[in-house]
């Protein structure tokens, strides 16, 4: 060991370098998984048992029969969608491929990011065997999110132009899917609604819920902390006897007894919309308990600053109240957001194809009745991989926005 002499004439050590099994990999593997003697075996038991499972779960992958999946891409796409009438739904794909392009280029980060797991979903759609006019199709849409995107960044159109082509795509996706736009070719196929399913239908389910539960639950979580006797008791009630009810009761109640409440002479709404109004009904108030929760955090000063500045009610609530109260329960929304996309499973129950209704009808299928060990595992972990891109892919969304809007940060 070398030693330093001080100018006070104090010799002392130099400086040395702590051991290698306190700093880096080595350090933290020390420190974390073989501290001791118990945690050094509690660390070789769980990774022997992790290889033993990693090992069998590869040879099962490897080995897995995925042939059902594969031949049923299209029932798991869009159902019992009749096949010569499938342009009108890649006709949507294309049309939202351009609007994810353009917002992305026009209002930043968040749909940037959405934007890019969206191109890489169509690249991979380009590539696979799907057949010349799909992979066709598919890569126009690519180019289209692309084009959009540049589009988005140079070209100076204004926001609610963008915002009006959102608002309209709701109403369009059900013209163009049941075959009501009278153009050549392909659309003009009438499709009934009996027969949407698979992917398209649970994210049509999930998209129409979201849209109009959201701003219903608005309305609920005001009404619910409002002064007027009347509005407040309505406000409670509807929300406490929906939240005590399971959505597959509300479910079958819309498909059973939905008709007796209307006239004899009256035509009974189809089964998709009765759905949709149900799974509607349902997560608004749910969503009315977590606005209402927000409302709560905001400090009572800003309801003062606000009446200090003149502002009337609805613009006291659209300018000070609702974007506060909303910033702070973004998590609580979103996982609102992501148990009504898994939810739309239960429309199986009532006679709707959804993806998890698709699963179901495969697995059932007389031509994998005798293959060995039967194809369950392999359709129904297909499924659970689309629901957990899906609910992945709006956690991350949610992040990014916390985040974008420095939510839990001074």
């Amino acid at each position: 060991m070398t030693t330093q002499v001080d100018r006070s004439g104090w010799s002392a050590a130099a400086p040395q370098k702590p051991p290698i099994t306190q700093v880096g990999v080595l350090g933290w593997l020390h420190q974390n998984l073989f501290s001791s003697v118990g945690n050094s075996l509690l660390t070789v038991v769980t990774l022997l048992l992790l290889g033993w499972a990693l090992n069998g779960i590869a040879q099962w992958l490897l080995g897995a029969f995925w042939a059902p999946v594969w031949e049923n891409r299209k029932l798991f796409a869009a159902g019992p969608y009749p096949n010569e009438a499938l342009g009108q739904p890649q006709a949507l794909l294309l049309l939202l491929a351009l609007l994810f392009g353009l917002s992305a280029g026009r209002w930043g980060s968040l749909l940037r990011d959405v934007g890019i797991g969206l191109a890489a979903l169509l690249a991979v759609l380009t590539l696979l065997p799907l057949g010349m006019e799909t992979q066709l199709r598919m890569g126009i849409a690519l180019l289209l999110l692309l084009g959009g995107y540049v589009a988005g960044l140079r070209l100076p159109f204004p926001n609610r132009l963008l915002v009006g082509g959102w608002v309209a795509t709701l109403p369009l996706t059900f013209i163009v899917l049941s075959g009501g736009i009278a153009l050549p070719g392909q659309f003009t196929t009438a499709v009934p609604t009996n027969l949407w399913g698979g992917v398209m239908l649970t994210l049509l389910l999930t998209v129409v819920g979201i849209a109009f539960s959201f701003p219903l639950g608005v309305l609920l979580a005001l009404g619910r902390r409002s002064h007027l006797p009347v509005v407040k008791g309505f406000c409670i009630a509807y929300i406490e006897l929906i939240r005590g009810a399971p959505l597959i009761t509300l479910l079958f109640m819309s498909m059973v007894l939905l008709p007796l409440f209307l006239p004899a002479t009256a035509p009974s709404p189809p089964a998709l919309i009765r759905v949709m109004v149900a799974i509607t009904l349902f997560s608004a108030a749910y969503l009315a308990e977590t606005i209402r929760g927000g409302l709560q955090a905001i400090p009572s000063g800003q309801y003062e600053a606000a009446d200090a500045l003149g502002l009337g009610v609805v613009d006291k609530l659209r300018l000070v109240i609702l974007p506060q109260a909303l910033t702070k329960v973004i998590p609580a929304l979103v996982g609102q957001f992501i148990s009504l996309f898994k939810d739309t499973a239960l429309v199986a129950l009532v006679g709707l194809l959804d993806l998890l209704g698709v699963a179901k009808s495969v697995v059932q299928q007389p031509t994998w009745l005798g293959v060995p060990g039967g194809v369950t595992r392999e359709v129904y972990l297909f499924t659970a991989l689309i629901y957990f891109i899906f609910s992945f892919g709006m956690s991350f969304a949610s992040k990014r926005l916390e985040a974008n809007l420095n939510t839990g940060k001074r």
